[in-house]
C-alpha cells in the first residue's frame, strides 16, 4: 500500500471514530432536550458553509490518565449566514462538560483572530461547566486569551453570545463583554457565584434558574438582550440580529430591498392621544412607520419605560430608541438610561443610523433614584447621544419636558434632523406645574382661583407649550403632519448617508460609568 493510500485510510478511520463520538454525543444531548455543538453550528450557518478549524487540536501530554480528546471541548471555525462570512465557536458539553482548558481558550482565540483579520462577526455558543479543574491555573489562562480578545474586538466586529447551557463564575464575563447576549429559558443560566456558595456564605437559598436564568437576566438584571423558549428560536434571533449589523466597523449594514410601507403609516397620528396624561404603546407608532411593520426589539422586558430595537426604513437598517408612555408614562430612570445609552453606543460603533421617538415627562423622581445615582446614570444617555457620529433623527410625538427633552435627541446635543408633530409640547415643564409656579401670585389674589387657573393654563399652552417656539429658534427643523413621518425620515436618512463628522482627537472619552 502506498504512503498516500495508507494516510488516506488513517484519515478515514479517524473521521469514522469522530462520527461515532458525535453520534454518542447527540444521544446524550437529545436526552437533555439540547442539541450538540455541531448541530447548533449547522443550524446557525448556511447549509454546507462550515469550515472547521483545529479539529485535531488537543491538550499537551500531562499526567498519565489525563483525558486528551481530539478537538477538546469546543468546535471552532467559520461559515456564512445569509451568504455573509461569520466566525463561530460552540462549546461541547459532551466533552468533559464543555470545561475550558488552555487549549479550548487558544482554539477560541485563534478563530477570533481570524475574525479580526477578515472583519467578520463572531458568534459564540456557550455551554460549559466552567474552567477545567484538573488543568489548574493553566486552565484559567484559557479564559484570559478569550477576555483579551473580547475587549480588543469590542466595536471592531459584532460579537454575539448564545447561551445554551450553564455559564458560571468568571466564564460569565466573556458573554457580558460581547454586544448581544441571547439566552434560552429553562436551559441556560449565568452567574458569578452559584447557589451553593451563596447559601454557604449568606444563608440565602435560591435555585440556579431564579438566580441566573434567562427570565431573570431578561427582566431584572438586563444582562440578556433576548430570551427564547428554544434553541432554534435563539438561533433565529441571532440570524435576525446579524441581518441588521455590518460585518465590521468599517462597513455599513447590508441594505435590504425597500420594504412595504405599513397600511397605517398615514394614520399613525391617531395612535397618540392628544391628552398628555393618557398612555399608548409607542411600539405601535414605530411599527406603523418602519418597513413591513418589522421591529426587532432588544431587551423588551427590562427597563420597559424605554424601547430599543432594530428596523428598516426604505431598506436601510436603523436603530430605534424611544420612550414608552404605556409604562410609567415613559419616564427615564436609571435602568432606562443605561439601556438606551448602551444601545446608542452599539449602533454608533457599527455605523447604524439612529432614530429617536420622544414622548417623555421627565426623569423618575424619588430618593431611591437619587441615591442610586440617577445623575451619573442619566448622564450616560446624554454622553452616548452627543458622542454618536451616525445620522441622528428625532421625532417628538407628544411631549418632552425639562432635562429629559435634552437627552431624547435634542438638536443641541448634535441631532441632525429634529421633527415634531403639531401637538408636541416642548417646554421646561407641563402646564399644571408651570402655572402653579408662574401664576402663584395671580392665583392667590384671584376672586375665582379656578377660573384664573383655567385662563393661565390656556395661555401657557397657547404661547409656550407648542413646538413652534422651538421651531422659531431652529431647535426643531420642521413641524410635520404625522402622516408625513415615514417619508420625512426616509428622505433625511438618504440625505445623511454617509455622514462625515470630525471628532476631537483624544485617547478616549471618559463616559460616567
Amino acid at each position: 500500500m502506498s504512503g498516500t493510500a495508507e494516510g488516506t485510510e488513517q484519515l478515514l478511520a479517524r473521521r469514522a471514530q469522530a462520527q461515532e463520538r458525535e453520534e454518542l454525543a447527540r444521544a446524550k444531548q437529545h436526552e437533555r432536550g439540547r442539541q450538540t455543538a455541531r448541530e447548533r453550528i449547522d443550524r446557525l450557518l448556511d447549509d454546507g458553509s462550515f469550515t472547521e478549524v483545529d479539529r485535531y487540536r488537543r491538550e499537551p501530554l500531562g499526567a498519565p490518565g489525563t483525558p486528551r480528546p481530539e478537538g477538546d471541548a469546543v468546535v471552532t471555525g467559520h461559515g456564512t449566514v445569509d451568504g455573509r462570512p461569520v466566525a463561530v465557536y460552540a462549546q461541547d458539553f459532551t466533552v468533559l462538560g464543555g470545561s475550558v482548558s488552555l487549549t479550548v481558550g487558544q482554539k477560541v482565540a485563534k478563530v477570533m483572530d481570524v475574525a479580526a483579520k477578515a472583519g467578520m462577526p463572531i458568534v459564540g455558543i456557550n455551554d460549559s461547566g466552567g474552567a477545567r479543574i484538573q488543568g489548574g491555573l493553566v486552565a484559567l489562562t484559557g479564559y484570559g486569551e478569550i477576555f483579551r480578545r473580547n475587549v480588543a474586538l469590542s466595536g471592531v466586529v459584532p460579537q454575539l453570545s448564545l447561551m445554551m447551557g450553564p455559564c458560571a463564575g468568571g466564564a460569565a464575563y466573556s458573554p457580558a463583554m460581547t454586544d448581544f447576549v441571547l439566552m434560552v429559558r429553562q436551559s441556560s443560566y449565568m452567574f458569578v457565584t452559584g447557589p451553593e456558595v451563596i447559601r454557604a456564605v449568606t444563608g440565602e437559598r435560591v435555585d440556579a434558574e431564579t438566580l441566573g436564568g434567562a427570565d431573570t437576566h431578561a427582566t431584572r438584571s438586563g444582562v440578556a438582550h433576548l430570551a427564547t423558549d428554544s434553541e432554534d428560536e435563539c438561533i433565529e434571533d441571532a440570524q435576525a440580529l446579524l441581518s441588521f449589523l455590518p460585518s465590521n466597523y468599517r462597513s455599513l449594514a447590508p441594505d435590504a430591498p425597500p420594504g412595504a410601507a405599513p397600511e397605517g403609516h398615514r394614520d399613525v397620528g391617531r395612535i397618540v392621544p392628544t391628552d398628555p396624561q393618557r398612555s399608548y404603546d409607542m411600539r405601535n407608532v414605530i411599527r406603523n412607520i418602519v418597513d413591513d411593520e418589522d421591529f426587532l426589539e432588544i431587551q423588551p422586558e427590562w427597563a420597559m419605560t424605554m424601547i430599543c430595537g432594530f428596523a428598516r426604513l426604505d431598506g436601510v437598517a436603523v436603530g430605534i430608541y424611544g420612550n414608552q408612555p404605556q409604562v410609567r408614562a415613559g419616564v427615564i430612570d436609571i435602568d432606562a438610561s443605561e439601556k438606551a445609552a448602551r444601545f446608542i453606543r452599539t449602533c454608533n460603533a457599527y455605523n447604524i443610523p439612529l432614530v429617536c421617538f420622544a414622548d417623555v415627562p421627565g426623569y423618575l423622581p424619588g430618593v431611591e433614584q437619587e441615591w442610586g445615582g440617577i445623575i451619573r446614570h442619566g448622564a450616560k444617555l446624554i454622553f452616548a447621544w452627543t458622542e454618536a457620529t451616525v445620522p441622528k433623527l428625532t421625532i417628538n410625538t407628544r411631549k418632552a419636558y425639562g432635562g429629559a427633552y435634552g437627552v431624547m435627541g435634542a438638536k443641541q446635543l448634535l441631532g441632525d434632523v429634529n421633527l415634531a408633530w403639531p401637538q408636541a409640547e416642548l417646554a421646561v415643564m407641563g402646564a399644571e406645574g408651570a402655572v402653579s409656579v408662574l401664576g402663584r401670585r395671580e392665583l392667590k389674589e384671584a376672586a375665582d382661583p379656578e377660573a384664573k387657573r383655567a385662563e393661565l393654563l390656556e395661555r401657557y399652552r397657547r404661547e409656550l407649550l407648542t413646538p413652534y417656539p422651538a421651531a422659531e429658534r431652529g431647535y426643531v427643523d420642521d413641524v410635520i403632519d404625522p402622516a408625513e413621518t415615514r417619508d420625512k425620515l426616509i428622505a433625511a436618512l438618504h440625505a445623511l448617508r454617509p455622514k462625515f463628522q470630525d471628532v476631537i482627537e483624544r485617547k478616549h472619552s471618559n463616559i460616567p460609568l
